[in-house]
C-alpha cells in the first residue's frame, strides 16, 4: 500500500516486519488460531512485544500489553492481524487495547473469522484511536495462507512429502535414500505441522518414529495419525512402544479385539471410519475428523499408494519432493515416476529450494 496516502513511513514498515517475524516463530504451534506477532512502540522505541501463545492463547496483543512494564499511554501497537472483537475463551483484544490507553493501532490484514472480520477498525475509531490497516498486506497473505484455508474450509491445510533416489525409487533395504541434511529439513517440516499422517504399510515397512529430532524442537513433534483399515500394524513397532509421550491415533474399519486392546494398553486412540464403494477410506471424511482434533496443518509422509490417492483427490495444498543425487539401480524398490509426472500436472508452480542439502535436491510444488 502507498505510505504517502496512509501517512505510514519506513519505520512503520520496519516495525510491521518485526511483528511478522514474531508471528513466523509460532507458525504451526497455535492450534486453530492464527499465529500473530505484536509490538508496542513509544517515542520510536519498542517497549514490548507479544506472540500468540502455544495452542492459540493468550493472543499476541494481550501478551504484548501484559509484558509491558511501562505506561502504554500515547503508544502505537503494530499487529499482524486485525485484533479480535469477540468474546471467546478470552476477552476481546480490542477491550485490552482500549484499557491500555494505546493511541494508534496498525495492522497488516483483516481477520477471516466472521465474529471479528472488519469490525476492529470501526470499533477502535469510534473510541478515538487512530487506526491504519493493510500495511505489508502481501506479506501477511503469505503468512496466513494456511490459516485462511483451514478457517474457510474446516479442513487441515495438507502438505505432502516424499523422498526418492535420482532414478525415482522410494525404498531400498540396503541403504537410506537421502542424506543427513535432507533428513534435518524433513524434521523441520514435522515441527512446522501439527499433525503427520502415514499408512500402516509405511509403518510396517519403515518402522518410523514420526517425531522431530532437532535439538530444542523435539517437544513440538506432531500428533501422529495412522491409516490402518484392517489393523495390520506390527505390535513391536516403534510408534506402538513409544506412544505415551506423543499423541497417536489409528483409523481403522475392520475390528480386531486383540489389536484394539494393544492400542488401548499403549494409550493410543482408535477411531472407526466407514469405507467408500472402492473399499477405501473417504479422505475428506478423514480430514474432517483430523481437523476436529484441532489440527490446522497436516504433513502427509505417505508411500506410493497414499500419495497417489491424495493427488488423485486433489487434496495437497503443497508438496515437497526430496531427491537424492545417487541412483539405487537394482537395489531400488517402488518407483514413483508417475507421481512426479502427476505433481507437474497438479501444481501450477515448482521451484528448487536452496537448503544446503549437499548434493540432494528439494523441489517445492505449490
Amino acid at each position: 500500500m502507498s505510505s504517502k496516502k496512509s501517512n505510514l513511513n519506513s519505520k512503520d514498515h520496519q516495525y510491521m516486519n518485526l511483528a511478522i517475524n514474531l508471528a513466523k516463530d509460532h507458525i504451526g504451534l497455535t492450534g486453530l488460531n492464527p499465529s500473530v506477532g505484536c509490538l508496542i512502540v513509544k517515542n520510536d522505541e519498542i517497549i514490548s512485544t507479544g506472540q500468540t501463545g502455544l495452542n492459540g492463547r493468550p493472543h499476541a496483543e494481550y501478551n504484548a500489553i501484559k509484558n509491558n512494564k511501562r505506561k502504554n499511554h500515547g503508544s502505537t501497537l503494530y499487529v499482524t492481524m486485525e485484533p479480535c472483537t469477540h468474546h471467546g475463551l478470552t476477552p476481546p483484544c480490542t477491550s485490552q487495547i482500549l484499557k491500555s490507553k494505546i493511541k494508534k493501532v496498525i495492522y497488516a490484514i483483516d481477520d477471516i473469522d466472521h465474529r471479528t472480520s472488519k469490525k476492529a477498525y470501526s470499533l477502535l475509531k469510534s473510541k478515538k484511536i487512530i487506526v491504519k490497516k493493510n500495511l505489508l498486506k502481501n506479506k501477511a497473505v503469505k503468512l496466513y495462507k494456511k490459516y485462511f484455508y483451514h478457517k474457510k474450509n474446516k479442513l487441515p491445510y495438507v502438505i505432502g512429502k516424499i523422498a526418492c533416489s535420482k532414478d525415482k525409487f522410494i525404498y531400498s533395504n540396503k541403504k537410506t535414500i537421502t542424506n543427513k541434511h535432507s533428513k534435518k529439513v524433513s524434521h523441520l517440516l514435522r515441527y512446522q505441522n501439527q499433525g503427520i499422517l502415514i499408512s500402516s504399510r509405511t509403518l510396517n515397512i519403515d518402522n518410523p518414529k514420526l517425531n522431530c529430532r532437532i535439538n530444542g524442537l523435539s517437544n513440538y513433534s506432531p500428533t501422529r495419525f495412522i491409516l490402518d483399515k484392517d489393523l495390520n500394524f506390527k505390535a513391536n513397532s516403534y510408534l506402538i512402544k513409544n506412544s505415551k509421550k506423543t499423541k497417536t491415533i489409528f483409523f481403522y474399519n475392520k475390528a480386531n479385539k486383540q489389536k484394539l486392546e494393544i492400542l488401548k494398553k499403549n494409550r493410543i486412540s482408535s477411531i472407526r471410519l466407514k469405507l467408500n464403494s472402492k473399499n477405501q477410506f473417504n479422505l475428506i471424511d478423514l480430514l474432517n475428523t483430523i481437523y476436529k482434533f484441532g489440527i490446522s496443518s497436516l504433513l502427509v509422509e505417505g508411500g506410493k499408494i497414499l500419495t497417489e490417492n491424495f493427488l488423485k483427490n486433489k487434496l495437497f495444498n503443497e508438496f515437497y519432493l526430496f531427491q537424492s543425487s545417487e541412483n539405487l539401480n537394482k537395489k531400488g524398490k517402488i518407483k514413483i515416476s508417475n507421481i512426479i509426472k502427476k505433481l507437474l500436472i497438479t501444481f501450477n508452480n515448482k521451484k528448487n529450494i536452496d537448503t544446503y542439502l549437499d548434493k540432494d535436491q528439494l523441489i517445492y510444488y505449490y
